[in-house]
């Protein structure tokens, strides 16, 4: 059974990207005006569905199977700042063109996308800020 409050990532995120500002190397104002929950935020990075820990590790004991292709999410809060995470969350592409971290709102110039989802992005403003709140909480 899905948690409920994963269920709208699985309807693709369905509302309209609300309006933000790159500055540097962060998105310093929440995109919801409000601090996340960080219990929400929990359980969306460890959804399958969401395919964090396919390529991130952490703090996660439950939890088998964990990614190394990417940085552990241990420490995380320590060594970003909620801004610096909410872009990381956004659109990853702007600090590293390379990257192959999803951007989770984002819906311009993808070109690998499953006409399902296009047009929409993965997660909802809310889900980001529900994230940045729970990694924020992760401390070395």
């Amino acid at each position: 059974m899905i948690p409920a409050t994963v269920g709208a990532a699985l309807t693709h995120a369905q509302d309209a990207l609300r309006p933000y500002e790159v500055v540097g190397q962060a998105i310093p104002a929440s995109l919801t005006g409000k601090p996340g929950d960080p219990a929400r935020g929990r359980t969306l990075v460890l959804n399958r569905q969401n395919a964090c820990l396919l390529c991130h590790s952490g703090p996660f004991p439950e939890e088998r199977h964990q990614g190394d292709l990417s940085p552990s999410l241990q420490g995380a809060g320590t060594r970003w700042t909620p801004a610096e995470l909410r872009l990381r969350m956004v659109d990853a592409s702007r600090l590293n063109p390379a990257t192959i971290m999803p951007s989770y709102y984002k819906v311009d110039g993808l070109t690998r996308v499953a006409s399902a989802w296009r047009g929409k992005p993965i997660l909802s403003a809310e889900q980001i800020e529900d994230v940045v709140s729970y990694l924020s909480t992760l401390r070395d």
